[in-house]
């Protein structure tokens, strides 16, 4: 007979459950206790051990020894063991694998389905690496769920929960904490606005306390331990065993006895409740208020909630529930292994019993997407400059450029044009000049000519030819040979009508300059 197997990957501890037949139960994966701490210690010689003899091993071989590696699941850093790396997903999926294969030892066959669980506060890529580990193992068949929602499903099936109610998930695991809150549908649950969560908050951080308390205890000696000394290293690992026996007798008892049992002292350090509780109260006082932002995403009051299901093994804490019933004003229901209600609750969701279905999220309605201007594609830009006539492989000219002129000769022709409008504007000045010269003679009719200077020696302008088109500026012919006058002023000359002018002779070359002198 096919079962239904849920397993619970949790930071410091693994449980697992089967559903056979409608019937839940624990199945032992420890040598006393149902759960396995989340240890893997990978070997020198390739031996890979898994959770109670990895932890005793792990006194001998520190530095080969995988804990609470849950919390580095989305890290790019891998984990060095024994000096080589090892990716978090890897190691996840030794823990699975030994899960599997100890459930299917005990129960005579592999199970028809799996479901593994995981924090609600998961992101889509922690989810996507979380959903490797089982295609590592090689295994088929595996469903995910969120911890609150196996929660839930386990608290449904132990007490009667009318259509419409609505509970809080508090769950205060070993690595993280989580707040949800669900509403009973018919044969399922609706998550209502956004599970809340404090990924980096759990019972290992409970544990790093009493260890702090140790140490000051002790005046820093744990702090100034030698890491290459393996005795030492090999004592403070019990130590820390110590520390969490501690925390977990806490929780029934007021008082607690940590050993010490370095090689440099060997005493004993006290720890009462009440110290305990002043190291812990500002972490359980931000998990309330997650708790009430989980409340107000779900446009709910405290008063709204049938009840707080108090989920985790951190969560039998008494100031946990001490806090939490005083804040809400709700009554808290704590199963009596708060630890095993996930596992319990993801074996019932994988066996599909009616009534115990997968928790469906309720989807928010997004808001209109914004207008996002068009941007023209730069390959449609250069369709539209393309010139007519390039080749395949020949690029475009270039962007705010003129293009090339196509041939040598249309260059020669502007450069004519050019040359053109210089002679006409040169001939345009020697007529303005011209024109101010007769105005101001004797009105003889005679004109005489522009000169150079007061002398009156003429000066020969020859005009370029448009047929040499690198002449772009008028010539002025070389000076008289005598001294250049000392006055620069371009007047015509104040003498009197000469009785015979004789108009000036130009030879073909330039520098050449015939004067007429008047009779006497």
């Amino acid at each position: 007979m096919g079962y239904g197997l849920g397993i619970d990957l949790g930071t410091t501890f693994t449980a697992a459950a089967v559903d056979s037949a409608g019937h839940v139960e624990m199945v032992s994966l420890g040598d006393r206790t149902a759960a396995i701490p989340s240890v893997v210690l990978l070997r020198a010689d390739g031996g890979v051990l898994v959770g109670d003899a990895a932890s005793r091993r792990a006194a001998v071989e520190p530095d080969r020894v995988a804990r609470e590696f849950k919390r580095r699941l989305g890290d790019p850093t891998p984990v060095l063991l024994g000096g080589a790396p090892h990716s978090v997903a890897s190691l996840m999926a030794h823990l699975l694998g030994y899960v599997v294969r100890t459930v299917a030892g005990q129960q005579g066959g592999r199970p028809d389905r799996i479901t593994l669980t995981h924090p609600a506060n998961w992101g889509p890529y922690k989810r996507e690496l979380f959903e490797q580990v089982p295609r590592l193992t090689g295994i088929d068949h595996v469903g995910l769920i969120t911890e609150p929602e196996a929660a839930a499903a386990h608290y449904a099936a132990q007490e009667r929960l009318d259509d419409g109610a609505v509970v809080a998930v508090y769950d205060l695991g070993g690595g993280t904490f989580d707040a949800t809150v669900l509403r009973k549908r018919g044969t399922g649950f609706e998550i209502l606005g956004s599970p809340e969560g404090i990924e980096g908050l759990g019972g290992v951080d409970f544990d790093e306390a009493v260890f702090g308390h140790v140490d000051r205890a002790l005046d820093g000696k744990l702090s100034r331990i030698d890491p290459d000394d393996p005795g030492a290293v090999a004592a403070v690992v019990r130590l820390r065993q110590e520390c969490v026996l501690a925390k977990e007798a806490l929780s029934a008892d007021t008082e607690a006895a940590v050993p010490v049992l370095l090689p440099s002292v060997q005493t004993e350090v006290r720890l009462t409740r009440g110290e305990f509780e002043e190291m812990i109260r500002p972490s359980i006082t931000a998990t309330i208020g997650s708790l009430h932002r989980a409340l107000r995403s779900a446009n709910l009051r405290p008063a709204d909630l049938g009840a707080v299901l108090l989920v985790g093994g951190s969560s039998r804490i008494p100031l946990v529930s001490q806090l939490v019933s005083a804040e809400l004003g709700r009554p808290t229901a704590v199963d009596i292994h708060p630890k095993y209600g996930v596992a319990l609750g993801a074996a019932a969701l994988a066996s599909g019993r009616s009534g115990l279905v997968q928790a469906t999220r309720a989807q928010p309605v997004p808001p209109p997407p914004l207008p996002v201007p068009r941007v023209p594609a730069p390959r449609e830009e250069t369709r539209e400059l393309a010139t007519p006539g390039f080749g395949a492989g020949t690029p475009p000219p270039s962007l705010g450029r003129a293009k090339p002129d196509a041939s040598p000769g249309r260059r020669a022709s502007r450069r004519g044009v050019v040359v053109g409008l210089c002679a006409v504007a040169v001939v345009a000045i020697g007529g303005v000049a011209v024109a101010v010269s007769s105005s101001g003679g004797s009105g003889s009719g005679s004109t005489p000519p522009a000169t150079s200077s007061e002398t009156g020696t003429p000066t020969l302008v020859t005009l370029p030819s448009p047929e040499a088109p690198e002449t772009t500026h008028a010539t002025v012919a070389a000076p008289h040979t005598n001294p250049p006058a000392t006055t620069k002023r371009r007047t015509p000359p104040r003498t009197t009508t000469p009785t015979h002018t004789t108009t000036p002779t130009t030879t073909t070359t330039p520098t050449t300059t015939t004067t007429a002198r008047p009779t006497t």
